[in-house]
């Protein structure tokens, strides 16, 4: 039955149908598939039948069945799959487990065929024991035999090659295998063709004697078959040097050429073949000598030194500071530092022998370049003033020395590591080169020596020139014991005049001389200048300008000279210390104080004690002196013993003498001012104290004897802080205070004294203790110028206060400076007018 319309439709309708990819499909879902199932029934029984019908399972249950049973059939065709596969693999792995017995097999065979082998080959004697122990390994032997069988055939090539060039060059004049060699390049055979060619110049030596001038009993003519003929020879030396030469030479053109394109592998082959040819030598130079950095500064090495005067005076002005190193040889110095930095580097990729080509480089730089413009520096320097030369000299060696420090830091070749210790040793070698033309033997500490004299000669020449005029004494001890200071002082004065005249004395120098001692150009007769009073005064400025130029030659000395020598040199600088400034300067200064205090011992006006001042710069100038000496030279000294030893010998000796005479010229201020007292003490007249007019001694406050003595004590108190200080002033006006008192004790034993007289010796000794005690004085002496105070109550207490103080008398001889003693009580009693009272005679009496 057929349905028209839209189309036929089967009776019963068939159920879904699917296969296994639906089920393989990444998207499939089972509600899905069920939901599909489902609908496609729902579907089928709406257009079949009409609506509103009532709900009919049957096409749900006949679609579920047909699913069911393709489902089914799908397993089965799925379960016979699997069974297909599992017998598969079940056959595989069979084979597999076979064919892993089979290799393990094999294995194990190959295993002991290796250890068969093995012990084959390290117990040919069936051994087991000790094989590997006896050092008989097969293998190794071996390949050692195989290396020497290649050596042996190699040599035999060789030799074979050898005596065929040998018979080129000696039958035919040519060298036709060495030049298709060359020909062929490469290092390895250029290498070849050097090797070659020295061997062939050691057989030409010994069968050709006579090419090399020798016969040897070789004779160049033949007789044979009776028939003579000059055999004919070539000159085998000429051939092989004339190759030697240019095989040399183009291996150097090779070189250039390669440094100019910086081919640094390339000339590192040719390097290495001129190496064996000749040592090198030839490519070292080439390097060296074509080297930009000489070509340029040979080219400038006949420039003058161009330093502007002002540097070159600051340089020979001793009060200036150096100015450092001169500026033509510091461009030259930076220059090499940062060629050396910079070729170092090619040297070490140009060369196989790196340390001997840096080394040639470094002895060419310093031998040319900057030992030909460290002697044209010096040489200028030394025309300018010997000062400018031991500064210009210093500020070289320094300037220089820091140069090879820094190459040494540096390394050059090993950097960032420092230098080798080849390169370090001949750097300073090279260093040490450079300046042992001026420091030869002597010569530099003479230079530093005669420099140091002509500045102190020339600073002290107006001091020397002022004392040298000065009145002497004409005889007597004072006038022997100053005898060597003014040969001293002489000779120094004489020097100076004689170096002013000298023809080899610089325009430069001169005028530092000049201005130095303060002497105009203009001065015709230098002996005849006029000189002040202020010229023969020490001064410690000029004194510590003495010692900073001897500081600054001690500082040279040490950074130039050898340290094996430095003790000698300081004790050469000490000695000139010594003289000049200990003994022509301040001893001069103390002699002419000592003289002049020697002068007024028994003068008979006052004395001048102007002279005193002049201790005070002396002892400050003694004592910068031993503190330098002491922490400087004689420290520097110390690896010397017997040096050091002799210079605290005479450094002892040195300041002993200055403090002796120093100590003679205070000693005779006591004199002077001792006897000046003692004569103004005699002018006290004997009325004095003997005075009729009460009012005038009331009115009047001293004699005129002890006014004029209070006076002059006073002066001299001034002069006495201008020359001494601290415990030295107190020592001294202790001493001369007890002088005085002393003076004064005895002085007023011998007037008679009354009444009204005893209120003017009161007046009198009040103000004599009070000058005194101006002064500063040790208690014991202050305790003595108390004492005189005592004398004046004497004079004025009546019977019973004077049997009072007699009690407390003190036993002993006369001149006790603590309290007065018996014989000093009695003497002064009986100067009283009324001594022979009956009370003061009971006093007499009772002791």
């Amino acid at each position: 039955m057929e349905r028209t319309g839209s189309g036929s439709r089967p009776l019963f309708p068939k159920g879904p149908s699917f296969t296994i990819e639906d089920f393989s499909n990444k998207d499939f879902i089972v509600r899905d598939f069920v939901d599909s199932l489902a609908e496609s029934a729902v579907s089928f029984g709406r257009r079949s039948g009409p609506a509103q019908q009532p709900f009919d399972p049957k096409p749900l249950i006949r679609t579920f069945e047909n699913a069911l049973q393709g489902l089914g059939n799908l397993s089965e065709e799925l379960q016979a799959k699997e069974s297909d596969l599992l017998s598969q693999v079940r056959r595989a792995e069979i084979q597999h487990d076979q064919t892993l017995d089979t290799l393990g097999r094999k294995l194990d065979q190959s295993i002991n065929q290796f250890e068969a082998l093995d012990l084959t080959l390290n117990n040919p004697n069936g051994n087991e024991r000790g094989s590997r122990e006896a050092g008989g390994n097969i293998a190794v032997q071996i390949g050692e035999k195989l290396e020497e069988l290649d050596r042996k055939r190699r040599r035999a090539l060789d030799a074979n090659f050898l005596i065929q060039c040998w018979l080129q060059v000696s039958e035919t004049g040519e060298l036709t295998s060495l030049h298709d060699i060359q020909r062929q390049g490469g290092s390895e055979n250029k290498v070849r063709c050097a090797v070659i060619a020295h061997q062939l110049m050691r057989i030409s030596q010994r069968l050709d004697p006579a090419s090399w001038g020798q016969t040897n009993g070789f004779h160049r003519n033949s007789v044979i078959n009776g028939d003579t003929d000059v055999e004919k020879r070539h000159n085998t030396r000429e051939i092989l040097e004339k190759f030697c030469e240019t095989l040399e030479q183009d291996l150097l053109k090779q070189f250039n050429n390669s440094y100019r394109k910086q081919n640094f592998d390339d000339m590192r082959e040719c390097a290495k073949v001129l190496y064996d040819f000749n040592g090198g030598a030839s490519v070292i130079a080439v390097f060296v000598n074509q080297h930009q950095f000489f070509i340029d500064r040979d080219q400038l090495i006949t420039d003058e030194v161009t330093t502007d005067g002002e540097t070159w005076e600051q340089l020979a002005d001793p009060d200036s500071d150096p100015p450092g190193v001169e500026p033509s040889l510091q461009s030259l110095v930076d220059e090499v530092k940062i060629i050396m930095q910079e070729e170092s580097f090619i040297i070490k990729r140009a060369f196989p022998y790196y340390e001997t080509v840096l080394i040639k480089f470094i002895q060419r730089v310093f031998q040319q370049s900057i030992q030909q413009r460290l002697e044209m520096v010096l040489e200028k320097a030394n025309t300018i003033s010997s000062l400018a030369f031991l500064r210009s000299l210093h500020a070289s060696r320094s300037y220089i020395g820091a140069l090879v420090d820094d190459l040494k830091s540096h390394g050059l070749t090993e950097h960032p590591e420092p230098c080798s210790p080849q390169i370090s040793q001949t750097l300073d070698q090279q260093m040490e080169e450079l300046f042992v033309p001026y420091m030869m033997s002597n010569s530099y500490i003479d230079r530093e020596k005669k420099s140091l004299e002509e500045l102190f000669n020339s600073l002290l020449f107006k001091y020397n020139m002022y004392h040298s005029r000065r009145k002497k004494a004409p005889t007597g001890f004072m006038a022997s014991l100053a005898q060597q200071t003014n040969q001293l002082m002489a000779t120094a004065k004489d020097a100076y005049l004689e170096r002013l005249e000298s023809s080899d004395l610089t325009p430069t120098q001169k005028a530092m001389m000049l201005r130095v001692a303060g002497v105009q150009e203009t001065d015709k007769n230098k002996n005849e200048i006029e000189l002040s009073e202020a010229e023969g005064i020490l001064s410690t400025a000029n004194a510590k300008r003495m010692m900073k130029w001897l500081a600054e030659s001690v500082r040279r000395t040490l950074e130039l000279g050898s340290q094996n020598e430095t003790p000698k040199d300081v004790a050469i600088l000490l000695n000139l210390l010594m003289t000049n400034m200990g003994q022509v300067y301040v001893e001069t200064a103390l002699e002419a104080a000592l003289e002049k205090a020697t002068s007024q011992e028994n003068t008979k006006t006052e004395p001048d004690l102007s002279y005193l001042p002049s201790i005070r710069p002396a002892v400050t100038i003694i004592n910068i002196m031993s503190r330098f000496i002491n922490i400087v030279l004689i420290r520097l000294a110390e690896s010397n013993t017997t040096v050091r030893r002799s210079m605290e010998a005479q450094t002892k000796m040195g300041i002993e003498d200055i403090e002796k005479k120093a100590g003679s010229v205070m000693k005779s201020t006591v004199d002077v001012i001792v006897n000046w007292v003692t004569k103004s003490l005699a002018q006290q007249k004997k009325l004095d104290f003997l005075p009729k007019d009460e009012l005038g001694v009331v009115e009047s406050l001293q004699t005129p004897t002890c006014t004029s003595i209070c006076l002059f004590l006073s002066r001299c108190t001034k002069f006495f802080s201008q020359a001494i200080d601290g415990t030295n002033l107190e020592v001294f006006s202790s001493e001369l205070a007890l002088e005085i008192q002393r003076l004064l004790f005895e002085h007023f034993k011998k007037f008679k004294v009354n009444a009204t007289g005893g209120l003017m010796v009161t007046k009198d000794i009040a103000k004599y203790v009070a000058t005194l005690k101006e002064w500063p004085l040790t208690k014991d002496v202050e305790a003595a110028v108390e004492l005189l105070t005592e004398i004046g109550y004497l004079f004025i207490i009546g019977p019973e206060a004077l049997r009072e103080r007699s009690r407390n008398l003190a036993s002993g001889s006369s001149g006790s400076t603590k309290r007065l003693v018996k014989a000093d009580f009695k003497a002064f009693v009986q100067s009283r007018d009324d001594a022979k009272t009956v009370g003061v005679q009971g006093v007499l009496s009772g002791l």
